[in-house]
């Protein structure tokens, strides 16, 4: 359940745990994936093929990373990312009281350029069992 929405900066958020999405081709080195990936995660930029609604997490620099498989390279590779969001935030394994921090998933350049639908992106956050902030710039 989407909780907040802000204008900040998510790596100087309060939460202890900032979300955001993958592709299943674990190519991750543009958008803010690959940001990420730059500063806190190489290994992200190139991780190699996983599945829809697959999860990984990283913990370090004071904050836990986690890796959301919601949509692919492919033509119409976001559809059903509405989804996938639900799933992938219901399936981490946190403490039910804690916060997410998360970037409005399909809202940067490369989501806008392959047709990633943020308004269902946000339906599907709010959907989650999870309390998610959301950050955009």
């Amino acid at each position: 359940m989407i909780v907040d929405s802000v204008v900040r900066d998510i790596f100087e958020a309060p939460e202890a745990h900032i979300a955001f999405a993958v592709n299943t081709e674990g190519i991750n080195d543009s958008g803010f994936a690959g940001l990420v990936a730059r500063r806190h995660w190489p290994e992200l930029a190139y991780v190699g093929p996983m599945g829809l609604g697959e999860t990984i997490t990283k913990v370090g620099d004071g904050k836990t990373f986690h890796a959301l498989v919601c949509h692919s390279l492919g033509p119409g590779g976001w559809g059903g990312a509405c989804q996938r969001i639900t799933e992938c935030l219901d399936a981490l394994d946190i403490p039910e009281d804690e916060t997410v921090a998360i970037v409005q998933v399909g809202g940067g350049p490369v989501g806008k350029a392959m047709g990633a639908n943020v308004g269902a992106i946000r339906e599907g956050m709010e959907r989650s069992v999870r309390r998610v902030v959301v950050y955009s710039q």
